[in-house]
């Protein structure tokens, strides 16, 4: 009986510590993410410490022994335990970022300001202005919400560009108008309208969800190479206050071409400003922001059509939001090209260190530089990889749960999560660096009338020698070339649409 009584509490720590090690093993294939030869040894080497330790606990009347044991059961339940959770949280975090998203459309109802109405309820009786064929889906989808609230048919009269139906409002023609929320910021890039959120009020805002549908795919040139260990994504960000799933502007828009057996990746920056036919306007060019705004699928399809390539997946940002990265980060150290100052911030040629706030200004600025927005998107290229390279140091541990919560809350793609585990089993299993490159397609300003508007507005004119040059980048990793770039083209002949 005392020899029994000896052995039981060596029992319960050698039961507790087997739950916990099937449970970790369980949960590494269930990651899948470790190669198949890592995942064997690593197995292997957790039962045989498991084991040592259960043996080691076997009986209490070998103290030495006993209380050497129950410190390696109890280390080795709490390493794995600590890993365990963050390899959960991971998973979660990338399952969460790469779930199929609702994408929401907010869409207002303005008056003007001095109106009486405050609430749909009150324009019983009104003469609601509509655009005649921009984002008219979204349009009549609201227009049935408006109808299904006041118990009967709303009055409509349609117009065929954005700024005749503000006139209308403004000048009395019709009592409200319905329009997308991103319009607002159209508005805002004219001269005559750059006040236009004090001249009307928002009565209301309703919102449209859609399924962002996955990418069909297509070969629109024979001489695209196929291979699957090719992925083309689009990296769009934005600084939408309504969140990151909302249909907004595309404030960047970088193709990434990533070659997973070369090990190379080239990142294509391509300014907001260009002026380029969406997939939806029949031809018609616009600012490739706005392509945004009907949805992050004619983002994708605009820029097929631009580098006559097929994209795969989109990766999508909100840099309002990622300030919390950094910040939990620690701050990130960004090596700067350009010297300007910002507010309170000085960004001097070099490494600056920078904080969530700083960050952010950093990669919002475009009216200190000389090639405005072509700069801003060389510095939010920085951005990102300075947030990678401070992502992949030891301190990353510190506030790992702060930074994968921030990461659900500030980035969204629809990259499957298999694709991601296989991604990180091929890196495991040879650990060879990646050669990243970047590349900035450029043009000129000029002033012309976008589909999305219907004034004329800065747009830059693309310089179609980068833009084929941008091609043949694409094209050359695609095939397993190895791609060098010493110096980011410049325009001379650039326009600065900024300038006072």
């Amino acid at each position: 009986m005392t020899k029994m009584k000896g052995r039981i509490p060596g029992i319960i720590i050698s039961a507790v510590l087997t739950v916990v090690v099937i449970a970790f093993i369980i949960l590494l294939v269930w990651t899948q993410m470790l190669p198949t030869h890592l995942l064997i040894l690593g197995s292997i080497a957790i039962v045989l410490i498991a084991v040592a330790a259960g043996l080691l606990v076997r009986r209490t009347a070998y103290k030495v022994q006993f209380t050497f044991g129950t410190i390696l059961a109890v280390l080795l339940t709490a390493v794995l335990a600590f890993a365990g959770s963050y390899l959960y949280m991971t998973v979660n975090t990338l399952n969460q970022i790469s779930s199929v998203r609702t994408q929401y459309t907010p869409v207002g109802i303005y008056v003007r300001t001095d109106d009486p109405a405050q609430t749909i309820a009150d324009t019983q009786g009104y003469h609601f202005g509509i655009l005649k064929t921009l984002d008219r889906e979204n349009t009549d989808n609201i227009v049935s919400q408006i109808e299904d609230q006041l118990g009967g048919t709303i009055q409509t009269t349609e117009y065929e560009g954005l700024t005749q139906m503000i006139d209308a409002l403004l000048e009395e023609e019709t009592d409200a108008v319905i329009m997308n929320l991103a319009y607002l910021d159209v508005l805002s890039e004219l001269d005559k309208y750059r006040d236009i959120e004090s001249r009307i009020r928002e009565l209301s805002v309703l919102h449209v969800e859609t399924i962002v549908e996955e990418q069909p795919v297509q070969t629109q040139d024979e001489n695209i190479t196929v291979n699957k260990e090719v992925y083309t994504i689009y990296v769009s960000g934005s600084d939408t206050r309504q969140g990151l799933n909302t249909v907004g502007r595309s404030d960047v828009n970088i193709i990434a071409t990533v070659n997973t057996e070369t090990r190379q990746i080239l990142l294509v920056t391509t300014p907001r400003d260009y002026f380029v036919p969406l997939s939806i306007s029949n031809g018609v060019p616009d600012k490739l922001t706005h392509a945004g705004i009907y949805g992050v699928n004619v983002s994708m399809e605009t820029l097929e059509m631009l580098y006559e390539t097929d994209i795969d997946y989109y990766f999508r940002l909100n840099f309002t939001g990622f300030t919390g990265i950094v910040d939990a980060l620690g701050g990130i150290t960004v090596d700067n090209e350009v010297e300007f100052e910002k507010g309170n911030y000085y960004y001097p040629v070099g490494k600056v260190e920078m904080d969530g706030k700083k960050a952010l200004t950093f990669a919002r600025e475009r009216y200190s530089f000389i090639d405005g927005d072509i700069q801003r998107g060389k510095n939010q290229l920085k951005v990102i990889s300075a947030i990678i390279d401070k992502a992949m140091s030891p301190d990353i541990l510190m506030n790992y749960a702060s930074i994968m919560k921030s990461i659900e809350d500030c980035f969204e793609m629809d990259v499957p999560y298999n694709d991601i585990a296989a991604l990180v089993r091929r890196q495991l299993s040879d650990n060879r660096n990646w050669n990243v490159v970047q590349y900035s397609v450029t043009g000129f300003g000029d002033s012309q009338i976008p589909y999305s508007m219907s004034d004329y507005a800065y747009v830059m004119q693309p310089d179609y020698e980068t833009v084929n040059k941008a091609k043949e980048l694409m094209k050359k990793v695609r095939d397993g070339e190895i791609v060098v770039i010493n110096k980011l083209p410049t325009e001379e002949s650039y326009v600065d649409p900024y300038e006072e």
